[in-house]
């Protein structure tokens, strides 16, 4: 008996992307299964970012295909499916939090009423609701990442895409930012895809990850395989394995004693 077709969030088959002789991201093969938390690592430079960008329609793709929740247009219709929190985040300072929220749900096509009903819920479930009528400028950088994570979700996405979510945020807000998402992808069939640095944390809510390295993918699949893989411990262990080997040993600075 044959088995059904694994249902991919998102499949890419030899994507590339170069910027003149330089192949940021060269022939990546991805496949995110629905439903899952998939954590995408790599070092600075590696190609995460750029491959986000191709994957939600930002940057097109100097050659191979990807489909995204079963479509190979990145266009309108399929961006009301996702939602993006980028590296840099892409806020108005002069709104209040909860203005930024129901202006962002207006885009997508909400009743102003439905809006702010979305926007009440999300400033409560990221304990922004004292903070709704304050100014996006007086935001910390935590409460900024937590705003555009609502963002992000206002619309309902099936997909969900988070570059750095937890670069320069407190343990307090990154606690509560993890138990959020964790919670999403629990409760619903929502597709997380992630990169992160903090590789704990990866550890601890993806399921599933890819590596890559220097634009090529080094590693995919479930959490456990991957590490196991590598011949390491802990995600840490395999991911110094799959891209730090060879490097050699930190050298003395001659100017220190």
């Amino acid at each position: 008996m044959d088995l059904p077709e694994p249902d991919w969030a998102i499949e890419t088959a030899g994507l590339t992307r170069r910027f003149g002789a330089q192949a940021a991201v060269d022939g990546l093969d991805l496949r995110v299964p629905r439903g899952s938390f998939y954590g995408f690592l790599g070092e600075n430079g590696a190609g995460k970012s750029t491959t986000i960008s191709m994957l939600t329609g930002v940057l097109e793709p100097t050659s191979g295909s990807m489909r995204v929740l079963g479509t190979a247009a990145a266009g309108a219709a399929l961006k009301r499916r996702i939602g993006v929190v980028p590296d840099g985040l892409l806020l108005f300072d002069r709104l209040t939090g909860r203005e930024q929220l129901v202006f962002v749900g207006r885009l997508f096509g909400l009743q102003r009423e439905e809006a702010g009903r979305r926007a009440d819920e999300l400033l409560e479930a990221m304990e922004l609701s004292q903070d709704a009528r304050k100014l996006v400028a007086d935001y910390s950088f935590g409460m900024r990442k937590k705003l555009a994570l609502a963002a992000s979700l206002i619309h309902g996405p099936e997909l969900l895409f988070l570059d750095e979510p937890f670069e320069g945020v407190d343990a307090v807000a990154k606690a509560s930012l993890t138990a959020l998402l964790a919670d999403l992808v629990k409760r619903r069939r929502l597709t997380i895809f992630l990169t992160s640095h903090v590789l704990e944390v990866v550890e601890r809510l993806c399921d599933h990850v890819g590596v890559i390295h220097r634009g090529r993918l080094v590693a995919q699949g479930t959490l456990p395989s991957v590490v196991q893989g590598a011949g390491g411990a802990t995600l840490t262990d395999a991911f110094v394995k799959l891209v730090g080997e060879g490097r050699g040993g930190s050298k003395a600075l001659s100017f220190l004693p």
